[in-house]
Protein backbone atom coordinates (compact mmCIF):
# COMPACT_ATOMS: atom_id res chain seq x y z
CA UNK A 1 0.00 0.00 0.00
CA UNK A 2 1.32 3.43 -0.88
CA UNK A 3 1.96 6.17 1.64
CA UNK A 4 0.74 9.76 1.84
CA UNK A 5 4.31 11.00 1.41
CA UNK A 6 4.56 9.09 -1.90
CA UNK A 7 1.32 10.67 -3.12
CA UNK A 8 2.64 14.10 -2.19
CA UNK A 9 5.79 13.47 -4.23
CA UNK A 10 3.83 12.22 -7.23
CA UNK A 11 1.42 15.18 -7.23
CA UNK A 12 4.31 17.64 -7.02
CA UNK A 13 6.09 16.03 -10.02
CA UNK A 14 2.83 15.71 -11.97
CA UNK A 15 2.04 19.40 -11.46
CA UNK A 16 5.56 20.65 -12.11
CA UNK A 17 6.42 18.05 -14.81
CA UNK A 18 10.01 18.52 -13.67
CA UNK A 19 11.84 16.52 -10.98
CA UNK A 20 14.20 19.29 -9.94
CA UNK A 21 11.44 21.86 -9.47
CA UNK A 22 9.29 19.30 -7.64
CA UNK A 23 12.20 18.45 -5.32
CA UNK A 24 12.74 22.13 -4.59
CA UNK A 25 9.04 22.57 -3.89
CA UNK A 26 9.12 19.65 -1.44
CA UNK A 27 12.38 20.82 0.14
CA UNK A 28 14.17 17.58 -0.69
CA UNK A 29 16.82 16.34 -3.13
CA UNK A 30 16.00 14.67 -6.44
CA UNK A 31 17.27 11.09 -5.75
CA UNK A 32 14.90 10.38 -2.80
CA UNK A 33 12.08 11.99 -4.78
CA UNK A 34 12.69 9.60 -7.69
CA UNK A 35 12.80 6.71 -5.22
CA UNK A 36 9.42 7.69 -3.74
CA UNK A 37 7.87 7.75 -7.21
CA UNK A 38 9.32 4.30 -7.99
CA UNK A 39 7.90 2.89 -4.75
CA UNK A 40 4.51 4.40 -5.54
CA UNK A 41 4.47 2.91 -9.05
CA UNK A 42 5.41 -0.46 -7.59
CA UNK A 43 2.53 -0.27 -5.10
CA UNK A 44 0.04 0.85 -7.75
CA UNK A 45 1.28 -1.70 -10.26
CA UNK A 46 1.48 0.75 -13.16
CA UNK A 47 3.89 3.33 -14.59
CA UNK A 48 2.62 6.79 -13.77
CA UNK A 49 5.34 9.00 -15.29
CA UNK A 50 7.12 8.77 -18.64
CA UNK A 51 10.80 9.57 -18.12
CA UNK A 52 11.98 8.36 -21.58
CA UNK A 53 12.59 11.88 -22.87
CA UNK A 54 14.03 15.05 -21.45
CA UNK A 55 10.46 16.16 -20.65
CA UNK A 56 8.49 14.41 -17.88
CA UNK A 57 5.02 13.37 -18.98
CA UNK A 58 2.10 11.63 -17.30
CA UNK A 59 1.18 8.24 -18.68
CA UNK A 60 -2.47 7.37 -19.24
CA UNK A 61 -2.45 5.65 -15.85
CA UNK A 62 -0.81 8.72 -14.31
CA UNK A 63 -3.46 11.04 -15.75
CA UNK A 64 -6.20 8.86 -14.25
CA UNK A 65 -4.36 8.56 -10.94
CA UNK A 66 -3.57 12.28 -10.44
CA UNK A 67 -7.03 13.62 -9.49
CA UNK A 68 -7.59 10.72 -7.08
CA UNK A 69 -4.17 11.25 -5.52
CA UNK A 70 -4.90 14.95 -5.11
CA UNK A 71 -8.28 14.14 -3.54
CA UNK A 72 -6.67 11.76 -1.03
CA UNK A 73 -4.14 14.44 -0.06
CA UNK A 74 -6.90 16.99 0.37
CA UNK A 75 -8.93 14.58 2.53
CA UNK A 76 -5.89 13.78 4.66
CA UNK A 77 -5.26 17.48 5.23
CA UNK A 78 -8.93 18.07 6.09
CA UNK A 79 -8.92 15.11 8.48
CA UNK A 80 -5.86 16.48 10.23
CA UNK A 81 -7.40 19.94 10.45
CA UNK A 82 -10.63 18.55 11.86
CA UNK A 83 -8.73 16.50 14.43
CA UNK A 84 -6.82 19.59 15.55
CA UNK A 85 -10.02 21.66 15.75
CA UNK A 86 -11.78 18.96 17.78
CA UNK A 87 -8.78 18.63 20.11
CA UNK A 88 -8.90 22.40 20.71
CA UNK A 89 -12.65 22.36 21.32
CA UNK A 90 -13.31 24.33 18.16
CA UNK A 91 -15.34 21.62 16.45
CA UNK A 92 -17.27 18.58 17.58
CA UNK A 93 -20.52 17.74 19.34
CA UNK A 94 -22.06 18.12 22.78
CA UNK A 95 -25.17 16.41 24.17
CA UNK A 96 -26.91 18.56 26.80
CA UNK A 97 -29.73 17.51 29.09
CA UNK A 98 -31.91 20.13 30.74
CA UNK A 99 -34.93 20.34 33.00
CA UNK A 100 -38.02 22.22 31.90
CA UNK A 101 -37.20 25.04 34.36
CA UNK A 102 -33.65 25.49 33.04
CA UNK A 103 -35.02 25.44 29.50
CA UNK A 104 -36.73 28.83 29.94
CA UNK A 105 -33.68 31.04 30.53
CA UNK A 106 -30.50 29.10 31.29
CA UNK A 107 -30.40 26.71 28.35
CA UNK A 108 -30.86 29.42 25.69
CA UNK A 109 -28.01 31.37 27.26
CA UNK A 110 -25.77 28.28 27.36
CA UNK A 111 -26.49 27.57 23.70
CA UNK A 112 -25.91 31.21 22.72
CA UNK A 113 -22.52 31.32 24.41
CA UNK A 114 -21.49 27.96 22.94
CA UNK A 115 -22.47 29.08 19.43
CA UNK A 116 -20.63 32.35 19.95
CA UNK A 117 -17.48 30.52 21.03
CA UNK A 118 -17.66 27.62 18.51
CA UNK A 119 -20.11 28.34 15.66
CA UNK A 120 -19.56 24.93 14.02
CA UNK A 121 -20.45 22.87 17.10
CA UNK A 122 -23.17 20.22 16.76
CA UNK A 123 -25.56 20.27 19.74
CA UNK A 124 -28.03 17.63 20.89
CA UNK A 125 -30.58 18.99 23.38
CA UNK A 126 -32.75 16.67 25.50
CA UNK A 127 -35.38 17.82 28.00
CA UNK A 128 -35.23 15.36 30.91
CA UNK A 129 -36.04 15.43 34.60
CA UNK A 130 -32.99 15.39 36.85
CA UNK A 131 -33.10 11.66 37.67
CA UNK A 132 -33.30 10.79 33.96
CA UNK A 133 -30.36 13.10 33.27
CA UNK A 134 -28.24 11.30 35.86
CA UNK A 135 -29.09 7.95 34.25
CA UNK A 136 -28.24 9.32 30.78
CA UNK A 137 -24.94 10.75 32.04
CA UNK A 138 -23.99 7.40 33.57
CA UNK A 139 -24.91 5.64 30.31
CA UNK A 140 -22.78 8.02 28.26
CA UNK A 141 -25.83 9.42 26.43
CA UNK A 142 -25.25 12.96 27.71
CA UNK A 143 -22.12 15.04 28.07
CA UNK A 144 -23.64 17.71 30.29
CA UNK A 145 -26.76 18.02 32.43
CA UNK A 146 -28.43 21.22 33.66
CA UNK A 147 -30.33 20.32 36.83
CA UNK A 148 -31.03 21.25 40.42
CA UNK A 149 -28.20 20.89 42.92
CA UNK A 150 -28.24 17.49 44.62
CA UNK A 151 -25.96 14.70 45.77
CA UNK A 152 -24.57 12.66 42.88
CA UNK A 153 -22.44 9.53 42.58
CA UNK A 154 -18.67 9.76 42.74
CA UNK A 155 -18.43 9.21 38.97
CA UNK A 156 -20.22 12.53 38.41
CA UNK A 157 -19.18 16.07 39.22
CA UNK A 158 -21.55 19.03 39.65
CA UNK A 159 -20.49 22.66 39.39
CA UNK A 160 -22.76 25.65 40.15
CA UNK A 161 -23.86 27.66 37.15
CA UNK A 162 -26.76 29.83 38.36
CA UNK A 163 -28.85 30.66 41.43
CA UNK A 164 -32.34 32.14 41.45
CA UNK A 165 -35.06 32.96 43.91
CA UNK A 166 -38.16 30.92 44.70
CA UNK A 167 -41.60 32.15 43.76
CA UNK A 168 -44.91 31.21 45.33
CA UNK A 169 -47.48 30.50 42.62
CA UNK A 170 -51.06 30.81 43.88
CA UNK A 171 -54.46 30.74 42.13
CA UNK A 172 -55.49 34.28 41.25
CA UNK A 173 -58.87 33.78 42.91
CA UNK A 174 -57.12 33.10 46.25
CA UNK A 175 -54.38 35.71 45.96
CA UNK A 176 -55.86 37.97 48.64
CA UNK A 177 -55.58 35.17 51.23
CA UNK A 178 -51.80 34.91 50.76
CA UNK A 179 -49.18 37.33 52.17
CA UNK A 180 -47.51 39.83 49.85
CA UNK A 181 -44.12 38.63 51.15
CA UNK A 182 -44.71 34.93 51.76
CA UNK A 183 -42.51 32.65 53.83
CA UNK A 184 -42.51 28.86 54.14
CA UNK A 185 -44.65 29.18 57.27
CA UNK A 186 -47.61 30.47 55.25
CA UNK A 187 -47.82 27.09 53.48
CA UNK A 188 -48.62 25.20 56.70
CA UNK A 189 -51.74 23.07 56.20
CA UNK A 190 -52.57 24.85 52.93
CA UNK A 191 -53.30 22.94 49.71
CA UNK A 192 -49.92 22.46 48.06
CA UNK A 193 -48.70 20.90 44.81
CA UNK A 194 -45.41 19.15 45.57
CA UNK A 195 -42.63 17.89 43.33
CA UNK A 196 -42.44 14.18 42.60
CA UNK A 197 -39.99 12.29 44.86
CA UNK A 198 -38.99 10.23 41.82
CA UNK A 199 -38.97 12.41 38.70
CA UNK A 200 -38.05 15.67 40.48
CA UNK A 201 -36.11 14.20 43.39
CA UNK A 202 -33.62 17.09 43.94
CA UNK A 203 -36.36 19.71 44.31
CA UNK A 204 -38.50 17.33 46.37
CA UNK A 205 -35.62 16.63 48.76
CA UNK A 206 -34.68 20.28 49.01
CA UNK A 207 -38.22 21.46 49.83
CA UNK A 208 -38.87 18.55 52.18
CA UNK A 209 -35.73 19.41 54.16
CA UNK A 210 -36.73 23.07 54.38
CA UNK A 211 -40.27 22.23 55.47
CA UNK A 212 -38.95 19.89 58.17
CA UNK A 213 -36.47 22.48 59.38
CA UNK A 214 -39.21 25.12 59.66
CA UNK A 215 -41.80 22.74 61.12
CA UNK A 216 -44.10 23.35 58.15
CA UNK A 217 -46.54 20.67 56.97
CA UNK A 218 -48.36 21.65 53.76
CA UNK A 219 -51.44 19.71 52.69
CA UNK A 220 -49.96 18.02 49.61
CA UNK A 221 -52.70 17.35 47.06
CA UNK A 222 -50.52 16.15 44.15
CA UNK A 223 -46.93 15.13 43.40
CA UNK A 224 -45.84 16.39 39.97
CA UNK A 225 -42.64 15.89 37.97
CA UNK A 226 -42.90 18.74 35.43
CA UNK A 227 -43.25 22.39 36.38
CA UNK A 228 -45.59 23.33 33.52
CA UNK A 229 -48.06 20.65 34.71
CA UNK A 230 -47.68 21.94 38.24
CA UNK A 231 -48.53 25.49 37.15
CA UNK A 232 -51.49 24.25 35.15
CA UNK A 233 -52.88 22.70 38.36
CA UNK A 234 -52.29 25.97 40.24
CA UNK A 235 -54.17 27.80 37.49
CA UNK A 236 -57.03 25.34 37.93
CA UNK A 237 -57.24 26.27 41.63
CA UNK A 238 -55.98 22.99 43.12
CA UNK A 239 -53.41 24.63 45.35
CA UNK A 240 -50.22 26.66 45.57
CA UNK A 241 -46.74 25.67 44.37
CA UNK A 242 -43.13 26.78 44.73
CA UNK A 243 -41.22 27.30 41.51
CA UNK A 244 -37.93 28.87 40.50
CA UNK A 245 -37.91 32.48 39.35
CA UNK A 246 -37.38 31.60 35.68
CA UNK A 247 -40.70 29.73 35.62
CA UNK A 248 -42.56 33.04 35.82
CA UNK A 249 -41.84 33.35 32.10
CA UNK A 250 -44.50 30.72 31.50
CA UNK A 251 -47.69 32.58 30.66
CA UNK A 252 -50.49 30.89 32.60
CA UNK A 253 -53.76 32.68 33.14
CA UNK A 254 -55.14 32.68 36.66
CA UNK A 255 -51.80 32.59 38.53
CA UNK A 256 -50.19 35.20 40.78
CA UNK A 257 -46.46 34.93 41.54
CA UNK A 258 -44.94 36.28 44.75
CA UNK A 259 -41.28 36.19 45.71
CA UNK A 260 -40.57 33.93 48.67
CA UNK A 261 -38.60 35.17 51.65
CA UNK A 262 -36.32 32.14 51.70
CA UNK A 263 -32.98 30.93 50.39
CA UNK A 264 -32.50 30.84 46.61
CA UNK A 265 -32.09 27.60 44.72
CA UNK A 266 -29.10 26.55 42.63
CA UNK A 267 -28.81 25.05 39.18
CA UNK A 268 -25.70 23.00 38.49
CA UNK A 269 -24.06 21.56 35.42
CA UNK A 270 -23.26 17.89 35.95
CA UNK A 271 -20.92 15.70 33.91
CA UNK A 272 -18.88 12.52 34.18
CA UNK A 273 -15.42 13.01 35.64
CA UNK A 274 -13.91 10.75 32.96
CA UNK A 275 -15.58 12.51 30.00
CA UNK A 276 -12.72 13.74 27.80
CA UNK A 277 -14.91 15.43 25.15
CA UNK A 278 -12.87 18.55 24.19
CA UNK A 279 -16.07 20.58 23.75
CA UNK A 280 -17.10 19.76 27.32
CA UNK A 281 -13.65 20.67 28.60
CA UNK A 282 -13.80 23.95 26.66
CA UNK A 283 -17.25 24.70 28.17
CA UNK A 284 -15.99 24.10 31.70
CA UNK A 285 -12.80 26.09 31.15
CA UNK A 286 -14.01 29.02 29.05
CA UNK A 287 -17.80 29.38 29.27
CA UNK A 288 -18.89 28.21 32.72
CA UNK A 289 -16.92 30.97 34.53
CA UNK A 290 -18.77 33.62 32.48
CA UNK A 291 -22.05 32.72 34.22
CA UNK A 292 -20.67 33.82 37.60
CA UNK A 293 -23.06 31.29 39.17
CA UNK A 294 -24.81 33.87 41.24
CA UNK A 295 -26.87 35.75 38.70
CA UNK A 296 -30.39 34.75 37.84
Amino acid sequence: MFEISQLRCFVAVAEELHFSRAALRLNMTQPPLSRQIQLLEHSVGAQLLDRSSRVVRLTAAGKAFLPEAARILRLSEEAGLMARRVAKGEQGSLAIGFTSASGYTLLPEVVRRLRQRTPSIALTLKELVSTAQVEALNAGQLDLGLMRAHTVQSELLSLPIRTEGLLLAVPQAEADSWPQQPTLACLHQRHFIMYSPYEARPFYQMLSARFEQEGVAPDVVEHIGQVHTMLALVSAGLGAALVSESCARLQFDGIVFRRMQTEPVSTVCTFRRDNDNPILQMFIRDILPTFEAGSA
